[in-house]
């Protein structure tokens, strides 16, 4: 490039080597309560086509604008600037980046003027107001008290009151794991570059341009939005284990009424709202006093698909508690239990250890060694014997508990683990 630029991409480079080294609203609940009545919900639509329509409706999406391309006709006298997907390389890999360039005119107050160069980014895929900023997951790169992302680097001197750049120079590398977008998906994004008197002032020269981009990860909105579903779930997972037996007690749908209004977000919500969700409850039960049935499986598919592991343990134990409401556990409530934790994906020793923890042995109707000790008919007799030593260790080390439901409960699975040797050993 010519002299005119060399004080620029100095500035430029020297200030790259120092910098560069993831709701469903509120009414959701009761939308999804209000589906489970309708015959549709099992056998016309998957569990995720039924969540897909309880999206709030939004008015038609802007057609993309496409990013800036290189023309001989494009304004020299102005700035412009155009964006492309790009590598980052450093000591420690490569990533993938956005690589912003900008090219044309700046104006400046005076020559061998100390300019700092500012970029931020927003989302603007969905219509005004919907517009959202991009986020930066470094603080580096934060708004001062806030989590906005914005560059910020030097641009050195520029060497005249208006400089002018004639082709596209590549100004900065922003890494995509530097920023946290609002939304997975297609996401038109607006990028906005900034020239700014490196002492403070008013600005020197602005551009804008889009760029779209398929972001494969979950956005920060689609979290905060995918853990209230998650928990709206669990709400109907909860009333199928209640509804396991044919029955639901008093003692479980207030478990599940408790659990529901310490979890499910009513901050902002009104007095009708909450109405909403208290009708919405009290039409469930009555689906599942009817006889009703769920897809449970679409149901933990779904969880799998929004949920980390910790809120799935979550969901896991609120059906476990429910389980335990009434003082027993049928046979039909522990199938379904093992169900969903195989469909959860929830570790099967980790699941065991819940069991013996929330459901001691004396609430068992039909005491299930399986799944209470973990030792299967899969087992040789080696393998099952030093399970079933591990058992004893650990159940005889609490035998003299100052607890006496710990010591009793160690009494029984004692028992039961001298019933299942003569079973798998004999």
């Amino acid at each position: 490039m010519g002299k005119i630029l060399t004080p620029i991409l100095v500035g430029v480079a020297a200030s790259a080597l120092l910098i560069m080294l993831s709701l469903i609203n509120r009414t959701g609940f009761s939308e999804l309560i209000n589906r489970l009545k309708s015959g549709d919900f099992i056998s016309h639509f998957s569990f995720s086509d039924l969540i897909n329509r309880f999206k709030v409706a939004v008015s038609p999406k802007k057609k993309p604008k496409p990013s800036i391309e290189f023309s001989p006709e494009l304004d020299l006298t102005v700035l412009n600037c155009r964006v492309t997907l790009s590598k980052y390389q450093d000591g420690e890999g490569v990533s993938d980046a956005f690589n912003v360039e900008i090219c044309g005119s700046i104006h400046a107050p005076r020559d061998v003027q100390s300019a700092t160069l500012k970029i931020s980014v927003m989302d603007t895929t969905d219509p005004e107001p919907n517009t959202n900023p991009v986020r930066a997951l470094v603080k580096q790169w934060q708004v001062p008290d806030s989590s906005v992302f914005c560059y910020k680097a030097g641009l050195g001197k520029l060497p005249n009151q208006v400089t002018t750049i004639p082709d596209w120079t590549s100004i900065a590398l922003l890494r995509l794991d530097w920023l946290e977008l609002p939304r997975r998906g297609n996401r038109e994004l607006k990028f906005v570059t900034s020239i700014f008197p490196a002492e403070g002032g008013e600005r020197l020269a602005c551009a804008r341009c889009y760029f779209t981009y398929r972001n494969r990860d979950f956005g920060y909105l689609d979290v905060k939005e995918n853990i209230q579903r998650s928990k709206t779930l669990a709400v109907a997972l909860a009333f199928a284990v209640s509804a396991a037996d044919n029955k639901l007690y008093d003692c479980e749908i207030d478990l599940i009424r408790d659990w529901t209004s310490e979890n499910i977000d009513l901050s902002e919500a009104s007095s009708k709202e909450r109405r909403k969700l208290e009708k919405a409850l009290n039409e469930t039960i009555a689906f599942f006093r009817d006889g009703n049935k769920l897809n449970n499986f679409d149901i933990c598919r779904e969880i799998v698909e929004i949920a980390p592991l910790p809120d799935r343990y979550d969901i896991m134990n609120l059906c476990l508690y429910v389980a335990q409401a009434n003082s027993t556990v049928t046979t039909e409530e522990l199938n379904l239990l093992k169900d969903f934790a195989s469909w959860l994906e929830i570790d099967a020793d980790k699941f065991r250890e819940m069991v013996q923890k929330v459901l001691p042995i004396d609430m068992h109707e039909v005491k299930d060694v399986e799944t209470i000790l973990g030792v299967t008919s899969e087992m040789n007799k080696e393998k099952a014997r030093r399970h079933l030593n591990k058992e004893y260790s650990k159940w005889s080390a609490r035998v003299t508990n100052s607890d006496p439901e710990i010591q009793s409960q160690a009494d029984q699975m004692l028992k039961l683990i001298a019933e299942a040797r003569s079973q798998y050993i004999g």
